[in-house]
């Protein structure tokens, strides 16, 4: 960790939950890191991690590669975007209608993995993968985008319209 002090910024991956092998925070600690928040209500991407070691902001993600990709969207990408002096990108976020109903969800905000299809008139329409377990990386390559599911959304039937992460849409990481 001696090597990035400078750095513009620190992001880490992996060790940032509670498990025994989780080590980044206390590693971090070591080296005078501030911290900003930990944890965010978010699946997959809980696991988060802010904050400062001196004047360089210091990222940590979950290890998990879904929950990584997730994050990354959420935090990584904005904040790189700031750092560069770049104005913020439009919202990522598009509409689409729900190709299946999804039950209520609980206290996070969901990023649900789904294959997109366009209807005969053009409307963009997002079916969820069954499983959602976030170690499953094939249902993450076989995703075309990310449905955002707000906490404590209720039931929501097939046909309506929900919000959606293309992927084929984000274009250029910064």
């Amino acid at each position: 960790m001696n090597g990035a002090i400078g750095a513009d910024l620190l992001v880490t991956t992996g060790g940032a939950s509670v498990g025994e092998h989780d080590l980044v925070r206390n590693a971090l600690a070591t080296r005078g890191f501030t911290p900003g928040f930990w944890k965010v209500a978010m699946r997959p991407g809980k696991p988060v991690i802010f904050g400062t070691i001196g004047e360089m902001p210091v990222l940590g993600l979950s290890g998990n590669p879904v929950s990584a990709l997730v994050s990354a969207l959420m935090f990584l990408r904005p904040a790189i975007r700031a750092m560069l002096g770049l104005p913020p990108k439009q919202a990522i976020f598009e509409q689409a209608v729900l190709g299946a109903a999804m039950p209520d969800n609980q206290l996070r905000e969901d990023y649900v993995r789904a294959r997109l299809e366009r209807d005969p008139d053009g409307k963009l329409i997002a079916i969820p993968f069954p499983t959602q377990d976030s170690a499953m990386l094939l249902t993450l390559a076989n995703a075309d985008g990310l449905i955002r599911r707000r906490p404590r959304a209720p039931p929501a039937p097939k046909g309506t319209w929900i919000d959606v992460i293309v992927f084929d849409h984000l274009g250029s990481p910064f």
